[in-house]
């Protein structure tokens, strides 16, 4: 899409095509572009069924809010989901932020989640077309620049505004995870967090030889999904590193425990959010719940006692059995099993592949897991405990 298309999607002239592209239950379909394209061009009429398709997809991270915003594909896949982006706006605001530069945009859904926490909005996107859809997304309530962010920063950062970057994550060849393909530069964006109040949205998987001293970081979780990691500076300690689970809004900070001690698998068996995995909070969280890990560098913990936590889902262990495939046959053959779930963790083992193996065609469900142990590798028929995790 171009600016001028863009243009034109966001105006009244487009709220006729719009409306009657929403109404269309497959909006992908030939039909519908032919339905379209009776009253408007082939350009417009395929614009503002692909926004009616992307307007749905938006939903499971907009809610109610999807069907009035504008999107293009590259931007919704980047755009974080709105409970982490309230989540984020309320963190500046309550660290004396009242005004933030929001350095690549998108089409604008961080920078309408810190319009709703009051704080004033400079946006800076540098594609044109993704900046007119910005600019209709927050309206009247921030300002949008089409341009590019490292010319701009220093200006619009002059009078002590909190900043916030999101660098994109895509090249020419398709979406990366490379440090060194973000736009704008890792090393420009983090520069940036020197001596004033923000935060750098990254990737969940960021290496951790790339985070620079002097930062906070956090790794976010929502609805059990590791969804990103940030980098922040202001109030927060240098170096602190903080597993936050939303939308609940639970938060662990790793301190200066150690790895949990080692023991055998208990009555219950606990696998950690992925946030506080990633945050190596795994200490933490076991002085939390008073278990112990069931072998070295492996992210379970074990204990005889249940504690329920919305750090880690709890498994009450039903049995223990030598990993062996014969024995779990057995099991799935004699236990008349056909909906099998197996979790790995420290074994090269590919869940997919053994469970073909397994052949399970029963009418039971069952979940196993598979881990090192002080007694050796374990194969451990578990259930989930309701209300954890």
């Amino acid at each position: 899409m171009d600016a001028t298309l863009a243009r034109w999607l966001v105006s009244a002239d487009a709220q006729a095509a719009l409306a009657v592209a929403a109404d269309q239950a497959d909006p992908g379909s030939l039909r519908s572009a032919e339905a379209l394209r009776r009253r408007w061009p082939a350009e417009r009429a395929a614009a503002v069924l692909s926004q009616v398709t992307l307007r749905r997809r938006a939903a499971a991270k907009f809610g109610e809010r999807a069907p009035g915003l504008f999107f293009t594909t590259d931007a919704l896949e980047q755009a974080t989901r709105a409970d982490v982006a309230s989540w984020r706006a309320g963190r500046l605001a309550a660290a004396g932020a009242t005004a933030v530069v929001d350095l690549g945009c998108g089409i604008g859904a961080d920078a309408l989640a810190f319009a709703d926490a009051g704080l004033e909005v400079v946006a800076v996107e540098a594609d044109p077309a993704t900046a007119v859809l910005a600019a209709a997304n927050l309206g009247d309530r921030g300002r949008v620049l089409c341009g590019d962010a490292e010319q701009l920063a220093t200006d619009l950062l002059a009078d002590g505004a909190a900043v916030f970057a999101d660098p994109a994550r895509r090249t020419a060849a398709g979406r990366s995870w490379r440090v060194g393909d973000l736009t704008p530069p890792w090393d420009f964006v983090t520069g940036l967090l020197a001596g004033r109040l923000g935060c750098i949205k990254a990737a969940p998987g960021l290496p951790s030889n790339v985070i620079p001293d002097g930062v906070a970081t956090t790794w976010v979780s929502h609805g059990g999904d590791l969804v990103e990691a940030s980098l922040w500076s202001g109030p927060w300690p240098a170096g602190e590193r903080r597993a936050v689970l939303l939308p609940a809004g639970g938060e662990l900070v790793a301190g200066d425990r150690g790895a949990p001690v080692v023991g055998e698998v208990g009555r219950y068996l606990y696998e950690p959010d992925p946030a506080v995995i990633r945050a190596g909070a795994i200490g933490t969280l076991a002085d939390l719940l008073g278990c112990h890990s069931v072998n070295p560098g492996i992210a379970y913990l074990a204990g005889d006692d249940l504690v329920e936590s919305g750090f880690a889902t709890a498994f009450e262990v039903l049995d223990s059995l030598p990993f062996d495939e014969r024995v779990l046959r057995s099991l799935v053959r004699d236990s008349d099993i056909g909906t099998l779930e197996i979790k790995v963790r420290g074994l090269d083992v590919d869940p997919a592949l053994l469970r073909r193996r397994l052949k399970p065609a029963g009418r039971a469900a069952a979940t196993v897991v598979l881990t090192p142990t002080p007694a050796g590798a374990r194969a451990l028929l578990v259930k989930r405990v309701a209300g954890t995790g």
